[in-house]
């Protein structure tokens, strides 16, 4: 299948100018041309913008992914290199999802503590309603 720039834009979720930057970086390869001259992106080119869009929310640097796109030129000859870029940006989101965690333990704390207090505030209230004779 063929999509124009701004269909595969609309699949992938980039604006037209990150596809033409992708394009102009290296990261992405100038994808066909249809018979108006038109970029044509296949499939195969919306796949990949998945990866890229992946490896950003990953926090990937465009520098490393901009080595790990020319690396890809190269074949099964560079599967070594890609796997260890990959293992590292990893072993990134592992770090972050451990920090994140870490934060969300000190959230949850909180909350509960508050809960805590309110419901104590609320028992303290029904006690003197209670002491002053008014239903509750």
């Amino acid at each position: 299948m063929s999509y124009s720039i701004a269909e595969a834009a609309r699949r992938s979720g980039l604006s037209i100018d990150t596809l033409r930057y992708y394009e102009r970086i290296n990261l992405l390869e100038p994808p066909a041309r249809d018979a108006a001259g038109r970029r044509a992106y296949s499939d195969t080119d919306l796949t990949w913008l998945e990866f890229l869009t992946k490896l950003r929310t990953t926090g990937m640097p465009i520098r490393r992914m901009r080595e790990y796109a020319s690396l890809r030129k190269h074949g099964t000859a560079s599967a070594g290199r890609r796997k260890a870029i990959l293992v590292e940006q990893r072993s990134a989101v592992a770090a972050r999802i451990a920090e994140l965690q870490a934060c969300m333990e000190v959230l949850d704390y909180k909350i509960s503590n508050y809960e805590q207090i309110e419901c104590a505030m609320a028992d303290v209230a029904a006690q003197e309603a209670e002491t002053r004779g008014v239903p509750a």
